[in-house]
């Protein structure tokens, strides 16, 4: 089998393992890192590479660049979305609720690869094929270094966005009251060197019903994760309070497990260690890799044809040939 995968090329999470092991585990398979214009306009870049060689087409982009392009992904047989952001669809008071559902009725052949295991269960309730396929972690570039760590608390990443208000919220709240690090790091070695730091990695993915690629990064490192619970999405992806990961529902809570933490050192390294191996035995990229490769390359339902009109339209405005 042929795969075709697009694939951003300005995203700050780094990938690149993903993709190798992808383009490993399939039959044959082609990347093309495609720049934020070339995803928000496929045609050309479809008609370039002529994408009905392939059997899968698989596209990583931003729904928001996608949704436009209606006309162009009705004519991709073996159509395959990779989406680490679908958690938005069912997420109150985002601007992309349901959109995502939008956009795969009007492709009812299209399979995508979702990252939350009750997202994935939601969607095929309503007759996408969506499969679960975890997030993971680049093994050849996070692990623990076995280091001392100087920082007792500590969160990395973002807080702009919208999504983010209520983390935002409880990660700036947990830091007045406990004197927490949050900061932001370069990716690559400077967020690796920080993580190694630290002794408890707080997680606050509030509302969106599934864990961030910084869980199981943290976790890789040696962190004892201290995570909001996602209530059976836990359970789902293997996560045990307590045993390899903190749980909490509650800024109190997460107080009440910080100070037993810092109480019982041994407690904390225990589960620090749990967490390690859980990580690197479930959720390398390595692992999942090919658990995308499977997926991508699995039977899927059968293509339905655009109209004549579709056709045409994207042949005369793209030049895409289009089967019938």
């Amino acid at each position: 089998m042929k795969v075709m995968l697009l694939v951003m090329d300005e995203q700050r999470v780094i990938l690149d393992r993903l993709y190798e092991t992808v383009q490993r585990s399939c039959d044959e398979c082609v990347i093309f890192r495609l720049s934020k214009q070339q995803q928000m306009n496929l045609g050309p870049f479809l008609a370039s590479v002529d994408y009905q060689a392939f059997d899968r087409v698989v596209i990583f982009s931003r729904v928001k660049r996608l949704v436009r392009q209606l006309a162009v992904l009705k004519c991709i047989p073996g159509l395959v979305f990779l989406e680490h952001d679908a958690y938005q669809n069912y997420m109150p008071g985002s601007k992309y609720r349901d959109v995502y559902s939008r956009l795969y009725h009007r492709l009812p052949w299209c399979r995508v690869l979702v990252s939350g295991a009750v997202v994935a269960r939601r969607m095929r309730n309503e007759n996408i094929d969506a499969v679960f396929v975890s997030k993971g972690y680049d093994e050849t570039m996070l692990s623990n270094l076995g280091r001392p760590r100087d920082i007792t608390l500590g969160f990395l990443g973002s807080l702009k966005s919208r999504e983010y208000a209520d983390r935002k919220a409880i990660l700036e709240s947990l830091a007045q009251r406990t004197g927490m690090l949050v900061t932001r790091t370069e990716s690559g070695n400077e967020y690796l060197e920080t993580l190694n730091r630290i002794r408890i990695f707080v997680s606050a993915d509030i509302g969106m019903g599934e864990f961030m690629i910084k869980n199981f990064e943290a976790m890789a490192c040696g962190c004892v994760l201290l995570a909001w619970s996602q209530g059976e999405e836990d359970e789902l992806l293997g996560f045990r309070d307590m045993h390899n990961v903190v749980l909490y529902r509650s800024e109190d809570e997460a107080i009440e497990k910080i100070r037993l933490l810092q109480q019982d050192a041994a407690l904390a390294a225990r589960i620090a260690r749990e967490g390690q191996a859980f990580a690197e035995s479930r959720y390398s990229f390595d692992r999942v890799g090919r658990d995308l490769a499977a997926e991508i390359q699995r039977e899927m339902r059968p293509w339905e044809p655009p109209s004549t009109l579709t056709r045409l339209w994207v042949k005369a405005r793209y030049g895409m040939q289009v089967r019938g």
